[in-house]
């Protein structure tokens, strides 16, 4: 069975060309049609004259040049005037003469060159043609070659209408798209930064560790444990981010969120930090994104705590309501930065930025008494 509904997409495959042919098929057929005799293009007054063999080779003229109208817009409308013309100084006054409407409108959408030129050209045309229906015996006045004058300029017009229409619209669609491959390439970004950072940050700490315990075999043993451990991590969050980036991803794979901050917190542990970890309440049942948005949140302050406050005591606070969820790291400055890579500040932006996004506040300091300290409120729902 044929399956209509791939029709469209199975016409749009044709050529421009032969998409465009039956509308000018069409309007050869509406032309021939005795009901639309009648119906007739006709401009200078000149008595008509009966059909004959050449009348058909001047509907074809007008008419089937429109084939072409997207492909050379330029080529069509100059055939298509020509037999315009024709068929008005031989007298036929047939209906194809509508055809130099369609042609002018597609000309002003379609031509890309020379549009000026070509506005110039068909009026100074269009003059010689006003005197020859005119000293053919034409019954007019000025008038109405005007009148018809002003008719092919509105056609025109549109066409230029409705091509700035059409760029505006390409302008806003490349700046919608733009602008969405800003926001990827941002969200990449700090995902990159939040799982790489935290990790990499760990393994150099430890390393360095290492450096002043090889008389202490045990110790030594344990650190390079660590690192190997904290390795491993790394590379098993980035396929799961890896797995996140791709289109057809599996719905199934999970997030960290704030369940996992006693994990994340023992990580930052075994890295060498001492970190006092606290919860108060309950999480809400319906968290949307505030869960791991608040995971990042300590995540990259404990980051910063093993990159600038090595050895600082650190404290990490997550507080439950129902529609919010509030979490606070902080360290008392009594650390050092030894050894510790050095930051961009994109994280603490980054943040920022994911917290506003959700409505909440955030803010990041050093606190009184020396240290720094790291406050996010996000608000928790299924609307997050």
């Amino acid at each position: 069975m044929i399956d209509f509904r791939r029709v469209p997409d199975l016409w749009r495959r044709f050529d421009v060309t032969i998409r465009d042919l039956p509308f000018a098929l069409l309007l050869i057929i509406v032309a021939l049609t005795p009901a639309f005799r009648d119906q007739r293009t006709e401009i200078g007054g000149l008595p008509t004259r009966p059909s004959d063999a050449l009348t058909f080779v001047v509907m074809a003229l007008e008419c089937l040049p429109l084939a072409v109208r997207r492909r050379w817009p330029a080529v069509c409308l100059t055939l298509v005037s020509l037999g315009f013309v024709l068929d008005q100084i031989l007298a036929y006054h047939t209906a194809a003469g509508t055809a130099l409407g369609f042609a002018l409108i597609s000309a002003g959408v379609h031509l890309e060159r020379n549009r000026r030129v070509t506005v110039v050209l068909l009026t100074v045309a269009y003059v010689p043609f006003s005197v020859a229906l005119d000293q053919l015996g034409g019954r007019k006045g000025p008038g109405e070659y005007v009148t018809f004058y002003l008719v092919l300029a509105v056609a025109w017009g549109v066409g230029a209408w409705l091509r700035s229409t059409r760029a505006a619209e390409a302008e806003r669609r490349s700046r919608v798209a733009e602008a969405t491959r800003a926001a990827e390439r941002t969200r990449i970004a700090r995902e990159l930064h939040d799982v790489v950072t935290h990790h990499v940050t760990a393994m150099v700490v430890q390393a360095e560790a290492a450096r002043y315990l090889t008389a202490v075999p045990d110790r030594l043993d344990a650190t390079l444990s660590a690192v190997t451990d904290t390795g491993r991590r790394a590379i098993t969050d980035l396929r799961h981010l890896l797995d996140l980036l791709n289109p057809d991803h599996d719905t199934d794979v999970q997030m960290p969120s704030a369940r996992d901050l006693e994990v994340l917190v023992e990580q930052t542990r075994q890295a060498g930090q001492p970190v006092e970890f606290t919860q108060q309440g309950d999480l809400p049942e319906e968290t949307g994104s505030a869960e791991f948005v608040a995971y990042r949140v300590v995540q990259e302050a404990l980051t910063n705590a093993l990159k600038y406050a090595h050895g600082s005591r650190t404290m990490v606070c997550a507080r439950y309501g129902k529609r919010e969820i509030t979490v606070e790291v902080g360290t008392d400055g009594s650390g050092s930065r030894i050894g510790s890579p050095g930051g961009s500040g994109r994280g603490i932006a980054g943040l920022r930025e994911r917290v506003d996004a959700l409505g909440g506040e955030f803010s990041a300091g050093p606190r009184e008494g020396g240290g720094f300290v790291v406050r996010a409120r996000i608000p928790a729902g299924s609307g997050s």
